[in-house]
């Protein structure tokens, strides 16, 4: 997947995809912060699903909030929101867990 604005350096190791939903009623900000030379930030509206690629050691933050101010309200390890890489295995139906904001898992058929 190629992630246009701002790609992961070439020099890091494996990636894993990720998907984010946001269940809330809010608009949050989806954030990385902690892999050198890389930056990624997304808004993520209301029900939406941010499907993105991030090294295993990522940690998604999730900032909400109104206009002005925004709280930090979690931290997602990214191997939790791990879609599928070569290292898990194939799931035996077509659904997958999602995490969501405050910890929710939530069942997504494919």
């Amino acid at each position: 997947m190629a992630q246009i604005l701002d790609p992961i350096p070439a020099s890091q190791g494996k990636l894993l995809l990720c998907c984010y939903v946001n269940a809330t009623s809010h608009m949050q900000v989806a954030r990385i912060s902690n892999i050198d030379n890389w930056y990624f930030e997304r808004v993520v509206f209301p029900g939406q699903r941010l499907v993105f690629e991030a090294l295993p050691e990522a940690l998604l933050e999730i900032h909400s909030g109104m206009m002005a101010s925004a709280i930090l309200s979690d931290t997602i390890p990214c191997k939790r929101l791990c879609i599928k890489n070569d290292d898990t295995p194939s799931p035996e139906t077509n659904s997958t867990f999602l995490q969501t904001a405050n910890n929710q898992t939530i069942k997504h058929n494919i």
